[in-house]
């Protein structure tokens, strides 16, 4: 396990002399991709480079790599962010909002722009996506990489079952979610997170959006468990080393890693999001990470 620690006097200070600014509205095309049951959002930045699909977590929406996505394209690679069913500009009722299924939605995204082959990140549940889609099309996924990756049920809990009742029980829950999210930042909070949190705010509160939100956070991970240890692709796992949503961020992380049989990185005194909270550090792991492998084809 390769751990990032940070070089100046203040982890803050490193995470905000980290931070990139976010690509203007004019650097990226926005399109859309029919899939069975609805349609998917996404943002191009274009180019001929092999191509990288980043898939966010739930409750988020594509503009959660706003940082990373500019890093990755100055060194060489076209990078394509997606809204996941029921999130941003995606439809937003769907029969199944399944980590298989958001998989199926980005294998779909790489076709639709002609490409073979295909580099995938997923955060979060969305990591689970990832394995999916290589599982199902590995000759189509160049490699995998997971960014906090929660791919497996933890302990079942009565007080966190409570929580969650609760929480999306009322007129308050997206207030209850932006609190959770707003926690999962230990490291820095980016330039613009108040701004951002103002925009998800609102587009949580758009028709059906945290009713989709309400489901997936109820689905059992157990499937997606089943599979990881059969999933045989290039793969990088990165966490934070202050990621609240495990008892353990580095313990979880050497556990996938072993089912996986690759690398895991730590980024020190991060939460959930370090590609959000220490893009640079995250940026020069990927591509490290990605050149050596075999480019991918157009």
């Amino acid at each position: 396990m390769l751990t990032v620690a940070n070089d100046l006097d203040s982890p803050t200070a490193k995470a905000g002399a980290d931070a990139a600014s976010p690509p203007s509205p004019a650097a990226v095309t926005t399109f859309f991709v029919e899939v069975d049951g609805g349609r998917i959002a996404c943002d191009d930045t274009g180019g001929d480079g092999p191509l990288i699909v980043a898939i966010p977590g739930m409750g988020d929406v594509r503009a959660e790599y706003r940082y990373l996505s500019p890093l990755l394209v100055a060194a060489g690679y076209r990078v394509v962010t997606m809204d996941i069913r029921g999130h941003g500009d995606s439809s937003v009722r769907w029969d199944d909002y399944s980590a298989r299924a958001v998989g199926s939605d980005a294998l779909a995204v790489a076709r639709h722009l002609g490409r073979t082959e295909v580099f995938l990140f997923g955060n979060s549940f969305a990591a689970g996506s990832a394995l999916w889609a290589a599982r199902e099309a590995p000759e189509c996924v160049r490699a995998v990489v997971l960014l906090g990756p929660i791919v497996r049920d933890g302990p079942p809990s009565v007080v966190t079952r409570l929580a969650l009742a609760l929480g999306f029980g009322g007129p308050w829950r997206v207030w209850f979610w932006l609190t959770y999210w707003n926690s999962l930042f230990t490291l820095a909070k980016p330039p613009d997170h108040e701004r951002y949190r103002r925009a998800l705010d609102k587009a949580l509160r758009g028709p059906g959006r945290m009713e989709a939100l309400r489901i997936m956070v109820g689905l059992s991970k157990a499937e997606t468990a089943s599979i990881v240890g059969s999933v045989r692709v290039p793969a990088l796992v990165i966490m934070g080393s202050r990621d609240p949503d495990f008892r353990d961020a580095r313990d979880e992380a050497a556990w996938l890693a072993g089912q996986l049989g690759c690398a895991s990185l730590i980024i020190e005194g991060a939460g959930h999001y370090p590609h959000v909270e220490a893009p640079g550090q995250f940026a020069a792991a990927l591509v490290d990470f990605l050149g050596r492998l075999r480019p991918a084809t157009s």
